[in-house]
């Protein structure tokens, strides 16, 4: 018997709609290489979370935000006609970075840490998978 690869985005929606059909308000994995968690919002709708970023020493390098799994990048929210923001800008931890998309599901990727959004890392609209860098933010001194 294989692992479930918790990285495939037809896997997350699958194990969504098993949840809403079986009434179940979610499910949490943790395993050594990741941690997956879905909640059931009710009427169609779900929220899968993971950890937002991945912390470097202070005072160094940057703080690279990752993929917590796989989908399609949005650096913008789909359902806007906003104009993308430019780089680089402050942000907050609590800050909506952007988006992966699985499906008819958005899981929003928070900063995580105050300072500045320097880079995007990832062409929005690709297909990335989990651990794919995203953005890259530069930590106050």
């Amino acid at each position: 018997m294989s692992a479930i690869d918790f990285s495939d985005p037809a896997t997350i929606a699958f194990l969504t709609e098993a949840l809403t059909a079986a009434s179940v308000k979610g499910l949490e994995i943790s395993r050594p290489d990741g941690q997956l968690r879905i909640v059931i919002l009710g009427e169609g709708g779900a929220r899968v979370s993971a950890p937002a970023a991945t912390p470097r020493a202070s005072n160094s390098a940057p703080v690279v935000v990752k993929a917590p799994l796989a989908g399609h990048f949005c650096a913008e929210h789909p359902g806007t006609a906003v104009a993308p923001q430019t780089l680089p800008r402050s942000i907050s931890d609590a800050d909506v970075l952007g988006f992966i998309r699985v499906g008819h599901m958005l899981l929003p990727l928070r900063a995580g840490h105050s300072g500045v959004l320097s880079r995007l890392l990832a062409e929005p609209d690709t297909l990335v998978g989990f651990g794919d860098s995203l953005f890259e933010i530069e930590l106050p001194s």
